[in-house]
């Protein structure tokens, strides 16, 4: 009798320091739980030496029901050898505290073995179980097998799984029948191939993340009302995938009000901007004015350089001091008319040193009268083959200027979907 009373005088303590932690004692109904409050306390003074407070053992009173040489100092010994970061453990615990309550053997290693049979580098499964811990509590045979199966049969690369891992690990949580098959269905829907978006995945697989919903597609809806052709949805996305993803209506709204307001840009030709330049949604006005201001200086009119822009959006991103040298050559050494850059903008991405400068004199040492996209709108191997001419037909003359700045956007959606220094066509961007 006196043992059932000590008993339940054990309990009532109990729930009192349950409760001083703001934990509903009924919370832990049905646990084995300790008997004695001391024990009680030394789980949740460990708990909280590890960063976890009041309020998280009140979302996750069950963490005070597993033992802490049982169940927690296994577990954190096991992370902590793995390479997990001791101050990256409360963020991990508060999202998934039922880590506490797993088997290292059962539960987690066979976790850490998947990844590094995935190709998941040693030292970087810590940060994907920083990242992602939830993935501690997947089943091997469930949504994790078949993710990533679906990704492979779409083209991703094999040895690309453990970088998309990696650098995305939450893609291992998603469904493919409700997340990623609409996902890739909606980009093919506008235009990409399949093979497309298996390459923007290997890049950048983080825009699986992208709501389709809420997000992917009001974004392209957005597009379409600023001017952005059907037909030109596909070459967007493959330039700029974060387009997908931005709050892309509001930048829009403002993009446009800027380019009609300093460049003189319409409507119509903002559209034409965007398809050639899709990065040219996040021009800031400082930027844009700095570029504008340095051409109308050159001498060009305002309606001409919104010309230019239309046909090059690039300029409103090169380096200034690029800009400027290939200027002052045009100028001093080629002695050529203005408006033969309003009709060949692209004239300032080229580089001075590796293709500029070299032409034009290989040109003039033959006598040639050129325009500039003959001069520039050509790989090196044509180049050579053209100095090999002894005149220039006339014909290929005019069917190179009709085609010069097409041939310029596809080389940019080819060669240059990251906007960074344009290394294959000697382009320099600012970052």
């Amino acid at each position: 009798m006196e043992r059932e009373r000590a008993a339940r005088r054990a309990d009532v303590d109990v729930d009192a320091f349950l409760a001083s932690l703001g934990v509903d004692p009924g919370e832990l109904a049905g646990l084995e739980l300790p008997v004695t409050v001391e024990v009680m306390r030394e789980r949740a003074e460990f708990l909280a030496s590890l960063g976890l407070t009041r309020e998280d053992l009140a979302a996750y009173p069950l963490a005070l029901g597993c033992s802490v040489r049982k169940n927690m100092v296994p577990v954190l010994d096991y992370l902590g050898k793995l390479g997990v970061r001791r101050d990256a453990l409360p963020d991990l615990l508060r999202r998934y505290p039922q880590v506490l309550h797993a088997s290292v053997v059962v539960d987690l290693a066979p976790v850490v073995k998947y990844l590094q049979g995935m190709d998941v580098r040693s030292i970087d499964v810590p940060r994907v179980l920083e990242r992602y811990p939830e993935l501690l509590g997947f089943k091997l045979e469930g949504t994790m097998s078949t993710s990533i199966a679906y990704l492979v049969g779409i083209g991703v690369g094999r040895r690309q799984i453990g970088s998309v891992i990696t650098r995305f690990p939450e893609v291992l949580g998603m469904r493919v029948g409700k997340i990623i098959k609409p996902f890739v269905e909606y980009l093919e829907g506008i235009g990409l191939q399949k093979l497309s978006v298996a390459r923007i995945i290997e890049k950048k697989p983080y825009v699986l993340g992208f709501g389709l919903e809420d997000k992917v597609k009001s974004n392209i809806e957005a597009l379409m009302e600023f001017g952005v052709r059907k037909e030109s949805l596909a070459s967007i996305v493959m330039q700029y995938p974060d387009v997908l993803g931005l709050e892309l209506r509001d930048k829009l709204v403002a993009q446009q009000s800027l380019f009609e307001s300093i460049i003189l840009v319409s409507r119509d030709d903002f559209g034409r901007v965007i398809e050639r330049m899709p990065r040219a949604i996040n021009l800031g006005r400082t930027a844009v004015l700095k570029h504008v201001n340095f051409l109308t200086a050159c001498g060009f009119m305002l309606s001409q350089v919104s010309k230019m822009v239309v046909a090059c959006p690039q300029l409103l991103a090169l380096n200034m001091d690029i800009m400027r040298m290939n200027f002052e050559y045009f100028k001093n050494e080629m002695e050529r008319d203005l408006e033969e850059l309003v009709e060949f903008p692209a004239f300032f991405t080229y580089g001075l040193e590796s293709t500029v400068r070299p032409r034009h004199e290989m040109v003039s040492r033959k006598g040639f009268t050129c325009s500039l996209a003959w001069l520039l709108n050509c790989s090196d191997a044509r180049f050579d083959e053209r100095m090999k001419y002894d005149t220039i037909g006339v014909e290929e003359m005019e069917a190179e200027e009709s085609s010069d700045m097409n041939a310029f956007s596809e080389e940019v959606e080819s060669e240059e979907e990251e906007y960074s220094d344009y290394d294959d066509s000697d382009d320099e961007f600012v970052q």
